[in-house]
């Protein structure tokens, strides 16, 4: 592919839910505009090659890893990948959301504008409740759907700049290549769940980079069950945390941590300034 701004690719990291990323291709082939590249960062996932890699549009890449999942790593991978075929415009979604018809399309428009197309582009995501069935022709208007209550609610034609960058997360966001460029990508330290996406903001935050929520680049996330808090991935946020800690200088993921000593299962060491399971 030559370069240029025309140029959009996806880049999503996947172990396992392959029905989530059946329902991804599904949305992305039936959008009014179809990326020119879907890179698929499959992480240690034979299975996803026979699913998808025969898609003339589906480059899949192999990442032989093992749990934790290194998503920041897959997610470069997939950016390396997607910038060294032409792409001019990155757009990452996770494998469990599904793209609104006009998702792809908003995203490759406003980062064409000046001042977004040096910007961090967010747009919104809502959450799916399970067994709610999901229309594909309908971007707003799906039964029991409602907006992220932490994130504001733009008009599908506005862009509304914000300063609220921890409140970015790697569900659904797009950059140009050179924003990629300054941002230097996800820091690889962080294995599994919790705080990768939180550095990222950071990152942008230290480059002076912009962030912008982005109204008519809607995504749904795909229901699958979840624990609250995240018990099951107490070891890995407990060490992401702190890196996240050693790099920038405070405790991210407060609200988790409090559940987590509300249940018995941590507790902040004051002495050594630290968190420690119990």
């Amino acid at each position: 592919m030559g370069a240029s701004m025309s140029e959009v690719a996806i880049v999503t990291p996947v172990f396992g839910r392959h029905a989530h990323l059946l329902n991804q291709r599904t949305a992305l082939l039936g959008g009014s505009r179809k990326p020119d590249q879907h890179v698929v960062v499959s992480m240690g996932d034979p299975d996803i090659e026979r699913l998808v890699g025969s898609e003339p549009d589906c480059a899949v890449v192999e990442l032989d890893v093992a749990p934790p999942w290194p998503l920041s790593r897959a997610r470069n991978l997939g950016a390396q990948v997607a910038l060294d075929d032409g792409a001019e415009v990155l757009v990452f979604l996770d494998v469990d959301c599904i793209p609104s018809g006009g998702l792809v399309d908003r995203y490759a428009s406003v980062a064409k504008q000046p001042p977004y197309q040096n910007g961090l582009l967010c747009g919104e995501v809502s959450y799916l409740p399970a067994q709610v069935p999901f229309r594909w022709d309908d971007d707003r208007l799906v039964l029991g759907v409602e907006p992220h209550p932490g994130r504001p609610l733009v008009p599908s034609t506005s862009v509304l700049a914000t300063t609220e960058y921890t409140s970015f997360w790697s569900l659904s966001f797009a950059v140009t290549a050179g924003t990629w460029h300054r941002l230097g990508g996800f820091c690889e330290l962080y294995r599994g769940y919790g705080a990768e996406d939180t550095d990222l903001g950071q990152c942008a935050q230290a480059a002076a980079i912009d962030m912008f929520w982005v109204g008519g680049a809607q995504a749904f996330h795909q229901y699958h069950p979840v624990s609250d808090p995240p018990v099951e991935h107490l070891s890995e946020i407990m060490d992401n945390a702190r890196t996240f800690r050693a790099r920038w200088g405070w405790w991210p993921m407060e609200g988790w941590f409090e559940a987590f000593q509300a249940a018995g299962l941590a507790r902040y060491d004051a002495a050594r300034q630290i968190w420690v399971r119990t």
